[in-house]
């Protein structure tokens, strides 16, 4: 790292990258003071900033000691208000900004931009893979219903219930992004912050907190910058074996959920488990049917279920459940945490801090409290499901934290919100780790925030709208594989078939059957009914549907060796399964945009059909390779479009010519 001074300002250069660029008539920092007004409806927030003073901060008088030290002022007459102080070495940097005036509570730092720059992460993202030309507030939240303010949809949604969510709305945002220019910069902050990348000659970073840590790494190559960003965050364990024997099925139907798994069976499908999220219970709302938030068995919905579950697991078939880290008031678990003093209390009294989530209130079990994060985790995943039996859940939720909420450690709101879903990762991976089960029972989780990597084993996308919507549709979740995996995040994967079903959208059995083709490739394979099951085509319920699943399970089989090889990969290097374009083939820029397909792992190109009514596919095809088309054995030159058939059951796939894996490639045009 360079800091070289020039007259009344510097430049701050890592690796051969200039980072920061200062002089009295453009300064690199501003700071201020702002009020914020923040209001939650059912996980989705509305906020505002009174911005009451900005200014920046002209003057820059550089000390060397022990340090770097940058005392920024804004005029040389007068007092310093904040102090930079630089480490680092050849590639890896960090600036720490300290406020003087403890007052402030805004910052802005602008980092120097490029013309024809990419920039990728932000966590997971849903709408645009490359954040170049807009703004990304980062705050953990429900995305939204249709995530475009111009559609029907999701105008309905935000007349309802305030919940049409936007482009850069998501459960897992993540103040991290990567750079074509091969650096990679992270905001060691939870306080809620926002990428701006709107401007030619800057990016703008807003961090509402001060101090704050901006980390930077530089390295030749996006593979190794990617297992810097794995190696800073932390690294999921490799996949388990029964995860890799077939697809996941999720049935809510109580009793007859084991019924209907037969039908899966018997249609030749290759399964690995069985998730039954109401295996706690059900409650009914006019959103849909939802569960029973008191985390143990209701034997009146799946009476046997530790008989049943033994059976499964005889058959090779695991149990899967649900959990989330709020406690129902009229169930039986929150009078036990209330009396033991586990609950989050309100500001300004000793009552206890219920949420509403739609038609019933709920209990935040306040996780820092190391009493409370010990017994949820002990109490509830350790005996009730643990020991119960099962080998997997949901770990929901996580990102409906209130800003005006009385934490045990004494944390404001507005910094405790980013981290939860940190802190709920963690207490589910320590109920696996007391149990001995890590690397063996499996959780996924939709929120996240920095850190999550080093908890939560598997990422899901979250609710998208069961449709082909370019915001809120199938194709977000490969934008959402793509960003997080950049970010350290090796495994993800999607509800097959979509989630939310509201105001007359209903899924398709078209839909249902791409959406399985996606899933085929990626690591996990999981089925949803979704929000309103009776509403909705199920995948057991159609002939040519399940015939269409119970084939792409079979096909995700075959890729088992390959998937095992890219979950060691992961261990070793912290690479993503799914992978974009560009971190294998980084000389070609044309694929840095790219967000509607992707490598799975170095070799295989997938190009879901995400569009409705068609049967042919454009996608493109690296630089630098052949590739050969799995269907049909033909060879297309890399560096150019290609249009082939896709009718149903055949996903666009291609395979560089000469792999290592062109045996178990074509093979998958022969799995019948």
């Amino acid at each position: 790292m360079q800091l070289i001074e020039t007259a009344g300002g510097f430049d701050l250069i890592l690796a051969g990258r200039p980072l920061l660029r200062h002089r009295p008539d453009a300064p690199c920092l501003y700071v201020g003071l702002g009020d914020p007004r923040v209001e939650m409806y059912h996980g989705h927030f509305d906020i505002e900033d009174n911005v009451i003073e900005r200014v920046g901060l002209r003057h820059a008088a550089v000390t060397h000691d022990d340090a770097i030290r940058i005392a920024l002022s804004i005029a040389p007459s007068l007092p310093p208000l904040v102090m930079l102080t630089l480490s680092g070495g050849v590639q890896d940097a960090s600036i720490r900004i300290d406020a003087v005036d403890p007052s402030l509570n805004r910052l802005w730092l602008r980092v120097v931009a490029e013309d024809g720059e990419h920039l990728w992460g932000g966590g997971e993202q849903l709408s645009y893979f490359d954040m170049r030309g807009r703004r990304f507030p980062l705050w953990t939240s429900e995305p939204g219903v249709g995530r475009d303010k111009s559609t029907l949809l999701t105008f309905q949604a935000d007349q309802k219930g305030k919940a049409g969510g936007d482009y850069y709305k998501t459960n897992y945002p993540q103040p991290t992004y990567l750079s074509s220019r091969r650096y990679a910069l992270h905001i060691d902050t939870t306080a809620y912050s926002a990428f701006d990348f709107r401007k030619p000659d800057w990016h703008e970073l807003e961090i509402w907190a001060a101090p704050a840590v901006i980390e930077l790494w530089a390295r030749d190559s996006f593979t190794d910058l990617v297992t810097a960003l794995a190696d800073r965050f932390g690294r999921q364990p490799a996949l388990p074996d029964w995860v890799l024997k077939g697809a996941v099925i999720g049935l809510k139907d109580g009793a007859k959920s084991f019924e209907r798994l037969e039908k899966y069976a018997d249609a030749g499908a290759a399964l690995s488990g069985l998730w039954c999220e109401d295996w706690v219970g059900l409650r009914i709302t006019s959103f849909g049917n939802r569960l029973f938030w008191d985390w143990k068995w209701n034997e009146t919905r799946y009476p046997g279920l530790d008989v049943r579950m033994k059976e499964l697991h005889e058959r090779g078939i695991r149990f899967l459940g649900y959990v989330n880290p709020y406690l129902c008031v009229d169930g039986s678990l929150y009078p036990e945490a209330e009396a033991a003093g586990y609950l989050a209390k309100k500001l300004d009294s000793e009552e206890t801090y219920t949420v509403d989530f739609g038609e019933f209130d709920c209990g935040v079990v306040d996780f820092t409290n190391p009493a409370a994060a010990d017994w949820f985790a002990e109490r509830v995943i350790g005996q009730n499901m643990l020991d119960f039996g099962l080998s997997g859940w949901m770990a929901d939720f996580g990102e409906y934290l209130p800003t005006d909420v009385r934490l045990f450690d004494g944390t404001d709101g507005m910094l405790a919100h980013n981290a939860w879903p940190v802190l709920w990762a963690e207490v589910n991976a320590k109920a696996l780790a007391s149990r001995g089960k890590t690397g063996e029972a499996v959780f996924f989780m939709r929120a996240g925030y920095s850190g999550v990597q080093r908890h939560c084993p598997l990422l899901w996308a979250g609710d998208q709208s069961v449709d082909f919507s370019r915001h809120d549709g199938i194709g977000t979740v490969i934008t959402a594989a793509l960003s997080s995996g950049l970010l350290g995040n090796a495994y993800h994967h999607s509800d097959i078939g979509g989630y939310t079903s509201l105001f007359g959208n209903v899924r398709t059995p078209e839909l249902v059957m791409r959406w399985s083709e996606m899933a085929a490739f990626t690591p996990f394979m999981r089925s949803h009914e979704g929000n309103r099951p009776r509403e909705n085509v199920q995948i057991d319920e159609d002939a040519q549907v399940l015939a269409h699943f119970a084939l792409m399970t079979r096909i995700y089989v075959h890729m088992a060796p390959y998937l095992r090889a890219l979950s060691a990969e992961a261990v070793a290097t912290g690479l993503p399964v799914q992978r974009p374009l560009f971190l294998h083939f980084p000389d070609d820029r044309a694929t840095y945009a790219l967000q509607e397909s992707y490598l799975y792992g170095a070799d295989l190109l997938v190009a879901p059909v995400i569009q409705p009514g068609v049967d042919r596919w454009t996608t493109y095809l690296p630089k630098g390779a052949d590739w050969v088309e799995v269907w049909t054995g033909a060879t297309h030159a890399g560096g150019r479009e290609v249009t082939v058939d896709a009718p149903l059951g055949k996903p666009p796939l291609f395979y560089r010519a000469g792999s290592d894996w062109a045996g178990l490639f074509a093979g998958i045009a022969r799995v019948t």
